[in-house]
């Protein structure tokens, strides 16, 4: 499948015009499992699916005429950005203020008014976090976001980065704790 993928992505490339169909067709269920996975991870209620994930994830990779993907790898790095970027976009959304910045709906005759806490922004932190990390090393950063947004293993992510599976397990052991860090001086 990978070759057949990295076929396909080349015939998209060249110009095929039933490329873009077969490309959906062959990346779909694994995109799906991807989106899957992530959204297993966030909190409660939220209203995105790993459907529409998927879908809007693809269509923008696909409404890109800049793309020009050079293997499999490449493709799903590139579905793991627009897979964070989604998900940043709307978790910042729900957290504006014209949105409710996080609230709930409590019933006013609700007898043990509790304080509502706001609703986790722990995705936000992160991707704040995760620009300052590229700021100073962009492949650990983008070895964060292979391994938490797009799922990859370690050893994938290091076929992504052209590196070393021992050198990614490094930068990924140095990446969480340099991101542990820095999400918690925030809080």
């Amino acid at each position: 499948m990978p070759e057949e993928l990295t076929q396909i992505l080349l015939a998209a490339r060249a110009g095929d015009a039933r490329a873009a169909d077969r490309l959906a067709v062959a990346v779909y269920e694994e995109l799906r499992k991807l989106a899957a996975r992530k959204l297993a991870h966030e909190p409660p209620g939220l209203t995105l699916q790993a459907t529409a994930l998927v879908h809007e994830a693809y269509l923008r990779l696909v409404g890109d005429e800049q793309a020009d993907w050079q293997n499999r790898a490449h493709f799903f790095a590139a579905a793991a950005e627009a897979m964070r970027r989604i998900l940043v976009e709307r978790a910042r959304r729900r957290a504006r203020l014209r949105h409710g910045g996080g609230r709930q709906r409590e019933e006013l005759d609700e007898a043990d008014l509790r304080i509502v806490l706001p609703v986790s922004v722990d995705l936000l932190a992160l991707d704040e976090a995760l620009e300052r990390l590229a700021a100073g090393d962009p492949v650990k950063a983008e070895l964060v976001q292979l391994r938490f947004f797009a799922g990859l293993e370690v050893a994938d992510a290091a076929k992504v980065l052209q590196i070393s599976k021992a050198t990614a397990d490094r930068y990924w052991a140095y990446s969480r704790a340099w991101l542990y860090d820095a999400i918690s001086r925030e809080a």
